[in-house]
């Protein structure tokens, strides 16, 4: 495996890369074509490139894509996409290089890179190769968050009709007609010898630094060797919708030395009753779970000034 630095010189010298975009989504469908050409334009030779508009096809798409040999792996999506990116890519001597194409493009935001997408193209031709830590849950990566609670519940009910009509605005509105009769769930968290215990309608275990596109807090990031578990408000629903908005306006502010926050290197978690489990908007069983790090797992191309520990 060349070291990181081997790996820069590669991409930025030689410029072999493959490219795979899902566009199954309006965004990845829209901005094919832009992020092919100013790849091109850049002076990258695609050795491949994949449009993904059907379900099933992106593992495939991505194994092919990495599978010609290419320093640079570009993945245009969202966080599920580039979730799976990593999980693939993993250990590997490619660089994942990142396309933020979705929603709220929380990996993106921790790994800094721009939203718009010939700024995105920049750092993929002028940055360097970080490396940072995944998460790890029943065996299964993962770069952003495990959600246990109405987070999962709302992944199984929302209807596909409803997302494709609204768009992102289907979550929340699944959220709140479920919320109507979801039970709170107490859960204990048991790390470093310690034990946690929580009465929650929602808990997260953080690897990234961002969730619905805000900051968990001004110092949790993917590089630190540290999850970060806290729940979401507490038995009521009110406590809830209010520890929500508060999230969304004063993330940016709060440290992990404050509560509700839990920073440690791994965790396990049971609940009062078996709770459906989502690992970054994807289905995967029921509490109880252990969580665990990779640390220094995935190898990814990013501004040049980013710090790497």
């Amino acid at each position: 495996m060349r070291s990181k630095q081997e790996l820069t010189t590669a991409v930025r010298g030689e410029r072999r890369a493959a490219l795979v975009v899902n566009a199954r989504s309006r965004r990845g469908r829209r901005l094919y074509d832009r992020a092919r050409s100013l790849l091109a334009e850049a002076g990258f030779k695609l050795l491949g490139t994949y449009p993904v508009d059907r379900p099933g096809e992106l593992e495939r798409s991505l194994a092919a894509a990495a599978g010609l040999g290419p320093d640079l792996l570009v993945v245009g999506g969202g966080d599920g996409t580039i979730s799976t990116a990593a999980r693939l890519l993993a250990h590997r001597d490619i660089a994942l290089g990142l396309l933020p194409l979705g929603t709220t493009n929380n990996f993106a935001r921790t790994v800094g890179i721009p939203l718009d997408l010939d700024a995105a193209v920049a750092v993929l031709a002028d940055g360097k190769v970080i490396d940072v830590d995944l998460g790890l849950v029943g065996g299964m990566r993962f770069t952003n968050h495990v959600g246990i609670g109405l987070s999962a519940d709302v992944m199984l009910r929302t209807p596909p009709r409803l997302k494709r009509a609204t768009g992102r605005l289907a979550y929340p509105m699944t959220a709140l007609a479920l919320l109507t009769r979801h039970r709170p769930l107490r859960a204990t968290v048991r790390a470093d010898g310690r034990e946690h215990e929580f009465v929650t309608h929602q808990l997260y275990v953080a690897n990234g630094g961002f969730h619905a596109g805000r900051p968990i807090t001004a110092d949790s990031d993917a590089d630190d060797r540290l999850l970060v578990a806290y729940p979401v408000g507490g038995p009521t629903r009110r406590e809830l919708l209010r520890e929500t908005t508060r999230n969304a306006a004063t993330g940016h502010r709060r440290t992990l030395g404050e509560e509700p926050f839990l920073a440690v290197r791994e965790l396990s978690l049971e609940t009062d009753r078996p709770a459906r489990v989502e690992v970054d908007g994807e289905l995967c069983g029921e509490s109880p779970i252990r969580i665990g790090l990779d640390p220094n797992a995935l190898r990814v191309m990013a501004p040049a000034d980013t710090p790497d520990r």
